[in-house]
């Protein structure tokens, strides 16, 4: 019994870093979610992501273009080296763009690339707002 100086070695700490949370009825708190390398025992996948202004600003100019009846639906894609917004005329369709993320490329041509369908690369560039004023060009010939 003196062998156990701290509690992390208890079989009642063990099963609380394991188990799924449950909620404590009488106390009223929840117990929280191990990590994922707890449970599996791998580390996690690293994936790149889009940030919440980053996903603002492309969802700006996506529900500008759903409005005028262009575009109507979109994926997205969180890969290990990049994170892909495609835009969809049709689901059923090949993307018509798709807005790219790829970190590997911030200090050379820019982290941000827009695609059309047939990969040609429209524009790229550090700032994403910048990139995606190629659509502000589509949306002008729209309105004439």
């Amino acid at each position: 019994m003196t062998e156990q100086l701290d509690g992390a070695a208890s079989p009642e700490n063990h099963l609380a870093l394991v188990s799924p949370p449950s909620v404590g009825l009488s106390a009223g708190l929840a117990q929280e979610r191990p990590p994922i390398a707890a449970v599996t025992g791998r580390p996690p996948t690293p994936y790149v992501a889009f940030d919440r202004r980053e996903l603002m600003d492309i969802l700006k100019v996506y529900g500008r273009m759903v409005a005028t009846g262009e575009w109507r639906d979109y994926a997205l894609d969180t890969l290990a080296d990049r994170a892909v917004f495609s835009i969809f005329r049709r689901t059923s369709e090949l993307p018509l763009y798709r807005i790219e993320k790829n970190p590997k490329l911030a200090r050379r041509q820019g982290a941000y690339a827009v695609i059309a369908q047939s990969g040609l690369i429209l524009k790229r560039g550090s700032e994403l707002p910048q990139v995606l004023r190629v659509f502000d060009k589509a949306l002008l010939k729209l309105a004439e």
